[in-house]
């Protein structure tokens, strides 16, 4: 064992060890327990950033903690290799997407292997590679063969200079986010995915998903944006009826106009003949779509100088087009009731429009329309037979009411909307379809999958390749035989995120989408990432799992059992970025001090799902505790090496505890309870508090190696071998080339990572005391030690007598104290 702690030695000669014994190379077990831990998988930009690093060594922590209690562990790697910022760089440097990304990823790949992730390289994915799209255009065709896939024209944001489709978020003022042309509003056909066809699914199944954040859960509910409300039919003379959707069919008969898109239908009719409505419409071809800004725009319209009738009362209603009405969603029209909703409200005073109260609040007052709209529910007035109902008894008398007529129906709706999978971009898996002049679209057929997308090209512009490459798109139809054009759109790349996890579960499977093996590993027991997917990813891929499982490639409902989501890393209280000029080079840092110094740091600063703020000092403090640690061991190296080689039967040796330095036997006890709390935060994924339980366990083995009586049994070298050999276990999934070195140097059994995870003493049991951790409102905030036998009441009083817990409370009322026996006291307090 060398004297001094040197990392890079260390750390290549444990990465070496690992990757000779294949150690994380997963294979399918039926008798043990699998656990599958999954980091969602990087864009290959360029290199390794903070973010990165700290999102893969959450989930690296994890991984090895499971393989230490002795799971069978798969934690594979993959890229998601595709997208537009691969293009760009091609424009920028004249070299092609496919090459500039295969670079990212050498490059990558070797500093992730130099933080000592233990990821299955055998089964690494690149979601650029034909062998893995292949099965996605499978998939898909396969959905356009149930209707689950289908072509329309729609409405999309418009880059008349990039020559590309791009999405809300793009849009910056109006103007593309990159080449700042004004955006235009263009209809241009366009692919979708049926997602709203298991809208229902979605939501109800967020209830199963009992170990995902709260939050997360709640930011999909509102994507999905479930309502229950009715479908009302209005008339209109000459013109084909207008239908609305309303959650608040009790405001009926408060309605003064009816409001339809820009691009509505009856718009665009009577805009043929109306040169300032069609110029009106043109104008609104810049709105965008996301609901933020409509809500802050100014609103506008104009009336189309034709009415509707009201389905009950027959009275004529005036229609308007105005631009804070969206055609995606629901039938591009509105009833408005601008007494009872403040959109319409703001838009009925700019326009003078009649404003009608037919609900009452509770109170029995009139509301007073100065303070804007009354959007609450009441009593009914003025609404004919329904007058005094409440709005609860309203919605379903007039649903009732309406059906009668035939001129409404009760409906459930959806925010969600479904998924346009187009774009028109160079760069993503072909979309596998072939356009006939005679035929229309046209599955590509299986023997000729996958449509393989050129790489070899050249950007002469910012308009995809593929349209200017008659070897690419020039092809024969498959029905009739004639001159046919294939698909230039590619997928977007959610499409690739959405199914990876699967396919990393069926390694080296060139003849099928999935196989069996799927169904051994899935669900993914842990999947960590960041907030920033919350939406998007998350609901794309359990739809995308619904659609393999009733495919038959699955058997089960959901991709994902946990979830965690990690907070960001900041610099001086921003997050790091490369436009703020606060970034932190991870490489640098791992050729300083080595990869465990930055694992260490990264898992100490702070839990799991919040904010890091970084700090130089944290780091070398890292450092130093590894440098402590080393120096710790090389001094008992000779005490621990003897007491390995004793007899297993021995190692607890033949001392008379009773008789032994109490001192050193309260040492060890101490040792077993943080193992005991460091299990405990294992499990519940506060590594941090793992952390600085490992840094008291040093500080008391420094003390028991100074300790000795001569008036007592000296269990010294008992208490250093048993006690190096918890810290060195709890550290290992953290700092695992370190913990590797050591156990191997001070000659315990085996490999470090194929150890037993250390279990509870039988000397602990004597214990006469025990230390409990102490938070007030859920924050750490003191640590006591009482009797092990301590009832409730003399728990809190000890705990409400403590120092450092009257300072957190403040003199606040405490309204109650949660107690987890032997581990934690929460003390809630109120106001």
């Amino acid at each position: 064992m060398e004297e001094q702690y040197t990392p890079h030695k260390i750390e290549a000669d444990a990465q070496q060890y690992w990757q000779e014994k294949n150690t994380f190379q997963a294979v399918e077990d039926v008798n043990r327990e699998k656990f599958y831990c999954l980091s969602m998988m990087p864009y290959p930009s360029g290199s390794l950033h903070m973010g990165h690093v700290r999102n893969y060594t959450i989930g690296d922590v994890i991984a090895r903690y499971q393989y230490m209690l002795g799971k069978n562990v798969l934690q594979p790697m993959s890229w998601d290799a595709f997208g537009l910022p691969a293009e760009n760089a091609a424009i920028k440097h004249n070299i092609p997407p496919a090459k500039w990304t295969r670079q990212n990823i050498d490059h990558i790949r070797s500093q992730m292997m130099q933080m000592g992730f233990a990821y299955d390289w055998s089964r690494e994915i690149t979601t650029c590679d034909p062998e893995y799209y292949h099965w996605e255009q499978w998939f898909f065709l396969r959905l356009y063969k149930k209707g689950l896939a289908y072509k329309k024209n729609a409405e999309v944001n418009w880059d008349p200079v990039d020559q590309t489709v791009l999405a809300n978020e793009q849009v910056v003022n109006g103007r593309g986010w990159r080449s700042g042309a004004l955006v235009e509003r263009r209809e241009i056909p366009q692919w979708f995915l049926k997602i709203t066809d298991y809208a229902e699914e979605l939501l109800n199944d967020l209830d199963k998903l009992e170990h995902w954040p709260h939050q997360v859960k709640t930011m999909q509910r509102n994507w999905i944006g479930r309502s229950e409300g009715v479908e009302i039919t209005f008339k209109v003379h000459d013109h084909h009826p207008i239908t609305v959707f309303t959650t608040r069919p009790d405001t009926l008969f408060g309605v003064t106009y009816l409001a339809v898109a820009p691009q509505h239908p009856l718009a665009k009719q009577l805009a043929e003949d109306n040169p300032a409505l069609h110029q009106f419409i043109e104008e609104c071809r810049n709105i965008k779509l996301a609901e933020a800004d409509i809500a802050t725009m100014e609103k506008r319209g104009m009336p189309l100088g034709i009415h509707a009738q009201h389905p009950i009362t027959g009275q004529a209603i005036p229609i308007w087009v105005a631009n804070f009405v969206v055609m995606e969603y629901g039938s591009g029209a509105l009833m408005a009731v601008p007494a009872h909703d403040q959109r319409d409200f703001e838009f009925a005073q700019k326009y003078h429009l009649p404003i009608k109260q037919v609900i009452v609040p509770e109170t029995g007052i009139h509301w007073d329309f100065t303070r804007g709209a009354y959007t609450e529910m009441g009593e009914l007035m003025d609404s004919a037979e329904f007058t005094g109902m409440s709005s609860k008894q309203a919605f379903d008398a007039i649903a009732a009411h309406l059906e009668s007529l035939h001129a409404g129906q009760r409906k459930i709706n959806y925010r969600l909307r479904d998924w346009g999978v187009s774009r028109q971009r160079y760069w993503g898996a072909p979309i596998p379809i072939i356009n006939c002049p005679k035929c229309g679209p046209v599955p590509v057929p299986d023997r000729d999958l996958p449509v393989i997308l050129p790489e070899e090209v050249q950007f002469t512009g910012v308009s995809s390749p593929l349209k200017s490459m008659p070897s690419f798109y020039e092809t024969t139809c498959p029905v009739c035989q004639g001159p046919a054009e294939r698909e230039t759109d590619t997928f977007d790349t959610f499409m690739e995120s959405s199914w990876y996890y699967a396919r990393l579960a069926c390694k080296k499977q060139h003849k099928a989408m999935l196989d069996g093996r799927a169904n051994y590993w899935l669900p993914v027991d842990q999947y960590v990432g960041g907030i920033e997917h919350a939406v998007l990813h998350l609901l794309y891929a359990r739809f995308f799992h619904k659609l393999m499982r009733d495919e038959g490639l699955l058997n089960s409902d959901e991709p994902f059992a946990r979830l965690l989501s990690q907070g960001m890393v900041l610099n001086k209280g921003v997050k790091m970025s490369k436009s703020k000029g606060n970034v932190v080079d991870p490489q640098t840092l791992i050729e300083r001090y080595g990869a465990d110094t930055v694992r260490l740091f990264i898992i100490f600063a702070a839990p799991p799902e919040q904010s890091l703020e970084w700090s130089d000092s944290g780091v070398e403090g890292a450092h130093r505790f590894l440098k402590r640690l080393w120096a710790f061991a090389y001094e008992n190296k000779t005490i621990v090496q003897k007491q390995n080689r004793l007899p297993k039967s021995n190692l607890l040796g033949t001392s008379n505890w009773e008789n032994a330095d109490p001192n050193q036997i309260d040492i060890f006890r101490q040792i077993y309870e943080i193992l005991e709390q460091a299990k405990f935060d294992y499990e519940r994924q506060q590594f941090n508090t793992v952390v600085s339980g490992c840094m008291k366990i040093l500080n008391l083995l420094m003390k028991v190696s100074e300790s000795h009586r001569i008036d007592a049994v000296d269990i010294r070298e008992i208490v250093l071998h048993k006690g190096l050999s918890i810290l060195l276990r709890l550290l290992a999934p953290i700092t695992p080339h370190i913990a590797h070195q050591l156990w191997q140097d001070l000659q315990y059994e085996g490999a470090i990572l194929d150890a037993e995870w250390p279990k509870s003493s039988p000397i602990v049991f004597k214990v006469d005391t025990i230390e409990l951790v102490v938070q007030v409102n859920g924050k750490l905030r003191s640590r006591v030690r009482i009797p092990t036998n301590a009832d409730q009441q003399a728990i809190e009083t000890t705990i409400k007598d403590d120092s450092k817990v009257q300072q957190a409370i403040g003199g606040k009322p405490i309204k109650k104290i949660i107690t987890v026996p032997g581990k934690l006291v929460n003390v809630v307090t109120g106001e």
